[in-house]
């Protein structure tokens, strides 16, 4: 699988693909968005790009069976058709997750989660009415697999491609530049954040979680989660930034929840276009917060069992989002008046219990996250000074990165850069960013996006 953060990626791939689609004719674009994006596929895996294909073409033909014109009602045929395709993702995804649970994850076909959710919304919006042109053979499969989304999301919808409008996309120097600046910056994220920290926690791994100190598990937990924010918001911004390049419009799918008031609004900022995909999809189908507080929990608690599950089948992911949709139900319905009259607590609860929920997040093995809770928390496990000295170690090493994480964590000082990224200084400095993550990543090992897991 090419990676965005890889030389071969950087040099090689984007740029021919980039001449190659701003000298093709507009009406031609998404047949070539659609050939470099199965070429792009092609490179992770041979098997899981026919499978690729074989689901966009599939999803088409029952697709476009199933749409009606808006203000028209589909027969039952074509709401057979369209409940048939979307039994059919579901089942591909499911039978795809329990393979991958039995034979290992890296049997899992690279970034299913993502594209099977994308088509799951192109049914779901025809039968909705959502779309409103016919959608033809081009335009579904440039929309399915586009090489920028297709391995880690954002989970664009259909229509806010562009692609119901058949309007030729605005490719300017302008939206080339944005693109590129955007991109940069997501590249700086990763490499020098984001595998950075990833240092830290391959180093707790090689210690042994039983013999680090309480402030060193403490340590390796905020490191985890900035690396995870890091690595995701940075794919996240590349995405992006090659999407602007393509003429689509920017997708924002960070909205700085470090900055959160509570666990709710934490995620309504992270990870945006999912929490926006089950919001439409889940949470309000099941009937939302209109239908009285027991339809409300239940919906609550739904969505984040199968926010849990669409991550991993292992018994961890679904403590995860079964826990955070207990805290998320409490928020609502016991302490809203104490966080709405004092907004300090949710901010601190938003800075003390993500990180352990992302502690749960990180361990597959039930045994090891025990032992590391034991490490957090001493007073249930062994005492606090395993290896005393080890904080002060780790942390006079990590201490920048910490530094830069916390101040990227700052909306304030992110729209400060973004907004003046035509002023020289600020150009200026990305071009230091890329070419010093470019160093990094030619000295470095290899390391893939964490959510390529899932």
């Amino acid at each position: 699988m090419i990676i965005f953060s890889s030389i071969s990626f950087i040099f090689r791939f984007l740029p021919i693909f980039l001449v190659i689609y701003y000298l093709t004719p507009a009406r031609l674009r998404n047949a070539v968005l659609t050939a470099g994006s199965l070429v792009f596929y092609a490179f992770g895996s041979l098997p899981g790009t026919a499978l690729l294909a074989v689901l966009t073409v599939g999803n088409h033909l029952f697709g476009t069976a199933a749409w009606t014109r808006p203000g028209r009602e589909p027969s039952s045929l074509q709401r057979g058709l369209g409940l048939a395709a979307i039994l059919a993702d579901l089942g591909v995804l499911a039978a795809c997750k329990v393979l991958g649970r039995v034979l290992g994850s890296a049997w899992l076909p690279v970034g299913l989660s993502f594209y099977i959710f994308k088509m799951l919304s192109f049914q779901l919006d025809i039968r909705a009415g959502r779309i409103v042109r016919k959608p033809d053979m081009l335009s579904t499969a440039a929309y399915l697999t586009m090489f920028p989304q297709i391995t880690q999301g954002p989970i664009m919808r259909y229509a806010d491609g562009g692609f119901d409008e058949r309007l030729p996309r605005e490719t300017s120097l302008r939206n080339f530049a944005d693109g590129l600046f955007f991109f940069v910056l997501g590249l700086s994220m990763k490499v020098l954040l984001a595998d950075r920290l990833a240092i830290l926690w391959s180093e707790l791994r090689r210690i042994g979680y039983a013999s680090i100190s309480t402030p060193l598990a403490w340590l390796g937990a905020y490191g985890y989660t900035f690396r995870l924010y890091y690595d995701f918001w940075g794919y996240s911004l590349m995405a992006a930034g090659i999407g602007t390049m393509l003429g689509f419009r920017f997708i924002v799918n960070f909205d700085h929840p470090y900055a959160a008031v509570g666990i709710a609004d934490f995620y309504r900022r992270w990870h945006v276009t999912l929490g926006h995909w089950f919001r439409d999809y889940v949470y309000i189908p099941l009937g939302g917060s209109r239908n009285g507080t027991l339809r409300c929990i239940g919906s609550l608690l739904a969505v984040w069992t199968l926010t849990g599950l669409w991550h991993g089948g292992s018994l961890n992911f679904l403590i995860w989002g079964l826990l955070l949709g207990v805290l998320i139900i409490l928020e609502k319905f016991v302490l809203r008046g104490l966080l709405q009259r004092v907004p300090l607590v949710g901010r601190l609860g938003v800075w003390i219990l993500i990180p352990l929920t992302w502690v749960i997040f990180a361990f597959p093995d039930l045994g090891e996250l025990q032992v590391y809770v034991g490490r957090l928390f001493p007073l249930f496990a062994n005492g606090v000074a395993v290896n005393a000295g080890d904080m002060a170690k780790y942390g006079g090493l990590f201490w920048p990165y910490f530094a830069a994480a916390i101040l990227f964590c700052v909306p304030d000082f992110y729209g400060f850069v973004v907004t003046r990224r035509t002023k020289l200084p600020v150009v200026l400095a990305a071009l230091a960013l890329f070419w010093l993550s470019i160093y990094r990543i030619v000295t470095s090992a290899a390391n893939p996006f964490m959510y390529f897991s899932f």
